[in-house]
């Protein structure tokens, strides 16, 4: 039995995709529980599975036991909004839960696979490297951010990354982020905004160093934030953190680009003023060191930012549906 927390999330649902590919279906999906969203539902209704428990719930039962014959857990389920001002909460959330289901995995000798984050490297001054010695140094710049680089330090004084998997993900996009709200990756809010407006609207910049658009970011299609994934469940003598990412450092203009060109339009973009209140948080510059993945032995070919977009586009957000079973790996 595969555990997917999260599942019917972004990230987590396309995993249950990529198992379902694979002929599997023994899967229980961990999310919310009456509360759970349309869109979420929309993002399950393509896909097969044995069963979907609340997540209060599946802890409950993975304390008492009642759980049998998993084979690994990937724990997808978090709160990530960035603007979250309730620490509590999020802590609670990200960081305890994650604990217990680190520490029951590890007794248990299940397979444990968990989504850190990029955000912990905050401005990223101290670069982007996934060697565990980096951990301490970093420094978040939110709660978010916070409670994920907690439980990365609760993992590595208490030498868990010689048994589980931590993977930082960089700026996943694809099907099934509907529910994410503010969330939403700005290939989706950017195909929205041309829909309606004919444009999009990207924030000006406030540093000398990029031009306005010019502010670079590492965005990683979801298929193959899937398959880096997925990998580390195929490969279980490899434990430690690892960055999951392209590798290339983008332009937002670069991206909104790419969107107008799936969608055959010549590209308009108005800058705008970013809000006062992350002007001093904002990161200019991310870009994932990959040497470690690769040593690892992943050799899969990672997919081009205009291709991923142009599939996002064309296969997924026109056609208005989400990752299904039967599609194909990449299309």
């Amino acid at each position: 039995m595969f555990v997917i927390t999260g599942g019917a999330g972004f990230i987590g649902s396309a995993i249950v995709w990529k198992l379902n590919t694979l002929g599997h279906k023994d899967i229980i999906i961990v999310d919310e529980g009456k509360s759970v969203s349309e869109n979420k539902k929309r993002n399950l209704a393509p896909l097969s599975f044995d069963n979907y428990i609340d997540k209060i719930e599946f802890l409950e039962k993975i304390r008492g036991n009642k759980i049998k014959d998993i084979k690994a857990i990937f724990h997808m389920g978090a709160n990530s909004s960035t603007t979250e001002k309730n620490r509590d909460s999020i802590i609670e959330n990200n960081f305890e839960y994650t604990k217990n289901l680190a520490e029951w995995s590890v007794k248990n000798n299940v397979r444990f696979i968990y989504a850190s984050t990029a955000a912990t490297y905050g401005d990223g001054s101290r670069g982007f490297s996934d060697d565990e010695k980096v951990i301490p140094e970093l420094k978040p710049m939110n709660y978010y951010a916070e409670s994920k680089q907690m439980f990365d330090m609760h993992a590595l004084k208490n030498n868990l990354f010689k048994k589980i998997v931590g993977l930082k993900y960089f700026n996943v996009f694809g099907p099934n982020e509907y529910h994410k709200g503010d969330m939403r990756s700005v290939v989706l809010k950017s195909y929205q905004q041309i829909i309606k407006e004919g444009r999009v609207r990207l924030f000006k910049s406030y540093n000398g160093k990029y031009p306005d658009g010019g502010q670079v970011r590492d965005f990683v299609y979801v298929k193959d934030a899937v398959d880096m994934t997925f990998f580390f469940f195929e490969h279980p003598e490899i434990n430690g953190i690892f960055n999951v990412g392209s590798g290339a450092a983008r332009t937002w203009n670069d991206l909104i680009k790419a969107v107008f060109n799936a969608l055959n339009k010549e590209p308009v973009i108005k800058y705008v003023d970013m809000p006062e209140s992350i002007r001093d948080k904002y990161q200019y510059h991310t870009q994932a060191e990959l040497n470690k993945l690769r040593k690892s032995g992943y050799k899969k070919n990672i997919t081009s930012l205009e291709g991923g977009v142009r599939d996002y586009v064309v296969n997924y957000l026109v056609p208005d549906k989400c990752l299904e079973k039967g599609d194909s790996v990449r299309s």
